[in-house]
């Protein structure tokens, strides 16, 4: 028999969104409430390294628009959840008020991390939220402003590049890897990426740490662990996240690395709550079965389907459960004028990396092998490399559930 109690979702990005969306796909038909802490309603958060900071774009033009399924969802904007009583069913908001619940929806995303280095804080910046965006452009349009970008990894590079095309008198970006975004592409796509960059105007300092921060109440500089300082009107901090998890401490999860689920996103043996977006750290029966958080773009809408249908056929004693989850990921990131794509999981395959087409000094395709087996293609270059990676995605598809392959190699 269906029961009639309220759904929470604690986080209104995407995630929040696209989980209010499925549960009503999946036959939820009972309250839903949806919990954030920005007072915006979901919107679309990658344009805000490009579009939105090179002026291109407003928030009108990234708001998402709610499935008319949704008409019924409570949204609490502004607020946010501060702790979970998981044996009570209860969570805690930070207006002092509590909210029961029959299933809870695990979606509160990440922040990003911040340096702690010595040294003034105004003039450092992140790039996560609308407000984060505006605050940024606003720095990058001044005449002649010198740009330090800390962090060679997607968000990075994107603001690199688009500081650039903004006019920014000097982009440096910093990282303590040999190569940008080497970690999740190899060596062969990351000196391919670093040349196109250099052409483009964007200089690069890799293989050091930043020490710490140069001014007074501004930072006029940016200190490296060689002894180097880089005069700075503008830093932007792109060095990673962190998993918003601490509301649900005291409560026996696994918290080490966003919220660990089953196969079925399902938390600490619960199932009555469910996780979805970069937040979750689930095994995907695709792969090696290993838990593994995913930040990117497709990941919310994959795991709000699934957790969905975990959650809702929990509640309703109603159809099977799905089985394992095992998405295929994908991501794109756009860069001056052109684009990375990929399908797959390249970072399987970083130890057998094979040019499929192309040159590197042109557009180019890379295979990612694990075992022989290809595990994951990007590309490089204009649309027309991207749209022939895309044609690698049946082949990927088609490969096995929880082929053999071994912890070895795989991401941690």
């Amino acid at each position: 028999m269906t029961r009639t109690g309220r759904v929470v979702v604690a986080g209104a990005s995407l995630g929040g969104l696209r989980a209010a969306e499925q549960l009503r796909a999946a036959g939820w038909t009972g309250p839903v409430t949806v919990v954030g802490d920005e007072p915006h309603m979901p919107y679309n958060r990658p344009p805000l390294s490009k579009e939105v900071l090179a002026g291109r774009a407003s928030f009108e033009t990234l708001a998402f628009t709610p499935k008319a399924s949704t008409a019924d969802v409570e949204w609490r904007l502004g607020t946010r959840v501060t702790a979970a009583r998981l044996d009570e069913r209860l969570v805690e908001l930070d207006d002092g008020g509590t909210l029961p619940y029959d299933g809870l929806v695990v979606a509160t995303g990440m922040r990003p991390r911040r340096l702690d280095r010595p040294g003034p804080l105004a003039g450092r910046h992140t790039v996560r939220t609308l407000a984060d965006a505006r605050a940024l452009r606003d720095a990058l349009t001044r005449p002649g402003v010198r740009v330090v970008v800390i962090g060679a990894g997607f968000i990075g590079c994107e603001v690199a590049a688009t500081a650039t095309g903004l006019g920014a008198a000097h982009v440096t970006v910093v990282d303590p890897l040999p190569q940008p975004m080497v970690a999740p592409l190899g060596d062969l796509l990351a000196r391919a990426l670093r040349a196109r960059h250099e052409e483009r105007g964007v200089r690069f300092a890799l293989g050091v740490a930043v020490a710490g921060f140069e001014g007074g109440e501004r930072v006029t500089g940016v200190t490296l662990s060689d002894g180097r300082t880089l005069p700075a009107d503008v830093v932007i901090e792109s060095v990673g996240s962190l998993a918003n998890v601490e509301w649900l401490d005291g409560n026996g999860l696994d918290l080490t690395d966003g919220v660990l689920t089953d196969a079925r996103l399902r938390v600490g043996g619960r199932p009555e709550v469910v996780a979805v977006g970069d937040v979750a750290r689930f095994p995907n029966a695709r792969y090696d079965g290993v838990p593994r958080r995913v930040e990117h773009w497709s990941i919310p809408t994959d795991t709000a389907k699934h957790a969905a249908r975990s959650l809702v056929a929990h509640l309703t004693c109603g159809e099977a459960e799905p089985a394992p989850f095992a998405p295929l990921p994908t991501f794109w990131s756009d860069q001056h004028d052109f684009r990375l794509q990929s399908f797959g999981a390249p970072a399987l395959g970083l130890a057998d990396v094979r040019l499929l087409e192309g040159a590197p000094d042109g557009d180019l395709l890379a295979g990612y092998h694990h075992d022989g087996l290809l595990v994951g293609v990007v590309a490089l270059g204009g649309p027309a490399v991207a749209t022939r990676a895309a044609r690698y995605r049946a082949e990927l598809l088609r490969q096995p559930a929880r082929t053999a392959l071994t912890a070895q190699g795989a991401l941690k």
